[in-house]
């Protein structure tokens, strides 16, 4: 059985976002095919949330091989996709910070369903403890209204 979810999704215009592709590109450093995150829907750092979406579509680059005749969008790219999300969070709260946000770990993750092509992934963050030198976000992944996977992204500047 899935947690419990961090934020009432209803509440929120899944479909507006508040930052495009360009304001990801100022705080996230990603190109091209690794460029995940396709926007941000709310950055509610007083409620310690954040919510993104990505938009898979029958181009990405994973389609042809992972798994052909029937593509899944690869459990890691899912996290890496949340880290993206956090790395956005971290990067909006450290503004000034010159360095790049990466990967310092993972932990408790869990994947409850499949995304395919042509699929919108909704993520939530919710931020744990945020600091300039650490961060730990506590993330799942939606389709639809269900949960697809959960973990906790530790980050930390490089």
């Amino acid at each position: 059985m899935p947690p419990p979810a961090f934020a009432d999704l209803s509440r929120f215009d899944l479909n507006r976002l508040e930052y495009g592709p360009e304001e990801i590109r100022q705080r996230n450093p990603h190109r091209h095919e690794m460029e995940l995150l396709s926007g941000v829907v709310a950055y509610r750092p007083d409620e310690d949330l954040i919510i993104g979406v990505v938009e898979t579509s029958a181009d990405d680059f994973w389609v042809r091989g992972h798994i052909p005749g029937r593509p899944l969008f690869p459990g890691v790219l899912m996290v890496e996709a949340s880290a993206q999300l956090c790395s956005f969070y971290w990067r909006s709260v450290f503004t000034d910070h010159e360095k790049f946000f990466g990967f310092a770990g993972i932990e408790n993750t869990r994947f409850r369903g499949t995304v395919g092509p042509g699929e919108r992934l909704i993520l939530v963050g919710k931020s744990i403890d945020v600091k300039p030198r650490r961060a730990i976000f506590d993330t799942q992944g939606y389709l639809g209204g269900d949960m697809v996977f959960e973990t906790r992204v530790k980050g930390m500047p490089f």
